[in-house]
């Protein structure tokens, strides 16, 4: 395995304390994350102290108000710090990501009441939190979900069964989309639901492929009640609520998808300058040079297209159509770039120990999560020609 520690990326940052914000993050990232990530990763370890550590540094609400406990960074800074964080491990770049996603409806969408009396705790207390949208028959037809809520006097009942919802069961608390009303995206409300609401139970976590560290369950939700004060945004906002902030956490999938690529090349070419073959480096022949070389360019091409919509949202712009192609484009090539890495470390590559079959591994689910590609091309194709005649 290598050793030695990649060399920064060379960023355009705006702002010098974001200069300083990244040099945190690289340093964390180098010291509590990096080195014990492929051990952790085996064993399936979910690594709760590492999301404590960020919460007390401040991590884990740079995009919110200050006032709240967040870090007011714009979003061009905080997707940065995200691929940071996942080129050291994807388990934690997609965990603060998705922990974004389970504020941003309080955030954007709760009273001032709510907002003072949660976001604090949520925001830069510890707390760590998941999104619940989809379902066992309800994933890419997000608005076709069955899980109800019920008014009962000044509270809601909550009945149904979330899945693929990452952090489920260690989460302290959800932000939940459940049907108040009518069939379609119009009967959908959202809820901040505590962790440990009697009648929520987790069931055993997925065995997949990639990022065993991070739990991946269903949720149950078995007549779980939660007050009306809980509810967020108006009677059937939730999927308005819902869509806005994929918009958003999908431009942090792109960046945890880029971090993932960044690390496979830096393990690439480390193993290529290294490695001899015939009295040469491998990095001396040229078709293997031809290959990193589209690595990198993948790459910079990728984290150049986050970094473009991130900066239209900073700027109050629509980014709905950027972001969905930043999340294709970078998903599909962190793919392409760890196969790659994969490829060039020849049979060690093969290995577990080498980090590069790990990261091959956590680049296929960046093409499934918050909408799969495929549905990220049909965003792209809409917003070019509009919606489908049929």
């Amino acid at each position: 395995m290598n050793d030695r520690a990649p060399q920064p990326v060379d960023r355009q940052l705006p702002t010098e304390e974001s200069r300083d914000l990244l040099a945190l993050v690289r340093e964390i990232a180098q010291r509590e994350i990096r080195p014990v990530a492929a051990d952790e990763e085996d064993a399936g370890t979910f690594p709760r102290a590492i999301f404590t550590l960020l919460s007390e540094a401040g991590l884990l609400g740079l995009p919110y108000a200050g006032e709240y406990g967040g870090g007011e960074q714009p979003y061009e800074v905080y997707l940065q710090v995200l691929e940071e964080l996942a080129a050291a491990r994807l388990t934690v770049g997609l965990g603060v990501s998705v922990h974004s996603l389970a504020c941003h409806g309080l955030a954007g969408y709760g009273t001032e009441e709510q907002q003072k009396a949660h976001l604090p705790a949520m925001l830069g207390g510890g707390l760590l939190g998941a999104y619940c949208l989809s379902e066992p028959a309800s994933g890419s037809d997000a608005a076709s979900l069955t899980t109800k809520a019920v008014r009962d006097g000044e509270d809601w009942v909550i009945t149904g069964t979330k899945a693929w919802i990452t952090h489920g069961g260690v989460a302290d608390f959800y932000t939940v989309l459940a049907r108040t009303g009518a069939e379609g995206p119009k009967g959908i409300t959202a809820f901040l639901v505590p962790g440990d609401a009697e009648g929520l139970t987790a069931a055993v976590p997925e065995k997949k492929m990639g990022m065993k560290g991070s739990p991946t369950a269903q949720l149950h939700f078995d007549g779980v009640r939660v007050p009306d004060t809980r509810r967020i945004g108006e009677e059937g906002q939730g999927f308005t609520i819902a869509l806005a902030a994929l918009d958003a956490g999908r431009l942090g999938i792109a960046a945890c998808a880029v971090g993932v690529a960044q690390a496979a090349l830096d393990e690439a070419l480390a193993y290529a300058l290294d490695r001899k073959q015939f009295g040469h480096p491998i990095a001396d022949f040229q078709g293997l040079r031809f290959m990193l070389a589209d690595m990198a360019t993948k790459i910079e091409a990728g984290r150049a297209l986050y970094l473009a919509a991130a900066r239209l949202r900073d700027a109050g712009k629509p980014f709905s159509r950027q972001a969905a192609m930043a999340k294709l484009f970078c998903t599909d090539a962190a793919m392409a770039v760890t196969t790659d890495a994969v490829q060039v470390l020849g049979g060690y590559g093969y290995t577990a120990d080498f980090p590069v079959e790990r990261l091959m591994r956590e680049a296929k689910v960046l093409q499934i999560v918050e909408g799969t590609n495929q549905i990220q091309r049909m965003v792209i194709a809409r917003h070019l020609a509009g919606p489908e005649s049929h």
